[in-house]
């Protein structure tokens, strides 16, 4: 009771009325400090239970804390990094831009916002993120060379952006991968097979790499490829191939047909027919383009040679 006694003797004393106020923060400062006292004979229990000391038990329960709560802003980091990239590039899709900035946009906003989580777990820490800046500037060399592939990846994939070698939908042949490219990112190039195989190339390879654009000009040209017999005549055999065009629905009109003698093989005459077509439609004209010229030689009796065996019994 010693601790209400000072408030007793203001109250006899006739102090004014504002004194009041220190009573009842008094009061107040004195429920918190039994409180407290309590929370610390509690504590003492448990690591006397444990068999730990009190101040092992509370760094212990001070970090496990932590790290729940770094669990919990990670989760949340990365699922809003998500959405936001999800939103950014439905938005900018919208608006129809470029498709290969969009996907590069909204990498560079999940990867902020992922880096910014990542700051404030090193806050909760007590790592101050000033000095760690600093710790980071002094050590750039050090962590160059460490990084030093993910890095060029990263100035790569910027270089990729800047000279557009390629862009999203795009059909390339780079490192002697062939596929389309879905995504090019901080780190990486995406692409996918025509047999819906899924390659992820690093920017660094791409850009140091002879790249071919196979879709990059709107039409390609078509080889078809054929051998024929040595007894048929040359300029029969281009005057019927010329013709076989005519049945091609994809060649464009008005390009440049050559019917192209390619040279003289071991069993055969070979020869190039060689036309126009769409590039998005390059693998479908070229079907076209060999039944064309096998139903032409067909129907005027020119054969294609192809390679056979003659057995020859000796008697014995």
């Amino acid at each position: 009771m010693r601790g209400h006694l000072p408030c007793t003797k203001l109250h006899a004393n006739g102090r004014k009325t504002g004194r009041r106020d220190d009573c009842a923060d008094h009061h107040s400062d004195y429920g918190v400090d039994e409180q407290t006292h309590q929370d610390g004979k509690i504590v003492e229990q448990w690591a006397t239970d444990l068999g730990l000391s009190p101040a092992l038990l509370e760094l212990i329960v001070g970090y496990a804390t932590r790290i729940v709560g770094v669990i919990l802003i990670l989760f949340a980091a990365f699922v809003l990094a998500g959405w936001a990239r999800s939103m950014l590039v439905a938005k900018l899709t919208k608006v129809n831009f470029d498709a290969t900035l969009t996907k590069f946009v909204g990498s560079m906003a999940r990867w902020a916002i992922i880096l910014f989580a990542l700051l404030g777990c090193l806050g909760l820490f007590g790592v101050e993120t000033t000095s760690f800046a600093a710790v980071i500037g002094g050590a750039s060399l050090a962590i160059g060379l460490a990084f030093q592939g993910s890095l060029s990846n990263v100035a790569a994939g910027v270089m990729l952006l800047v000279f557009r070698p390629y862009k999203v939908g795009d059909v390339i042949n780079v490192g002697g991968k062939l596929g389309k490219v879905d995504t090019i990112d901080l780190f990486m190039t995406t692409l996918d097979t025509p047999d819906n195989r899924r390659i992820i190339v690093p920017n660094g390879q791409v850009f140091g790499a002879t790249i071919e654009n196979v879709t990059y000009h709107p039409r390609r040209r078509v080889d078809v490829v054929v051998g024929v017999d040595y007894d048929v005549d040359i300029d029969t055999t281009r005057e019927i191939l010329l013709k076989a065009v005519d049945e091609i629905e994809l060649r464009i009109p008005d390009t440049e047909v050559v019917a192209f003698l390619a040279g003289l093989g071991g069993s055969s005459v070979d020869w190039q027919l060689r036309f126009w077509a769409p590039t998005p439609d390059y693998a479908t004209a070229m079907q076209q383009g060999i039944r064309a010229v096998k139903r032409a030689l067909d129907a005027a009796d020119i054969g294609i040679p192809y390679p056979h065996h003659v057995i020859i019994n000796k008697p014995s």
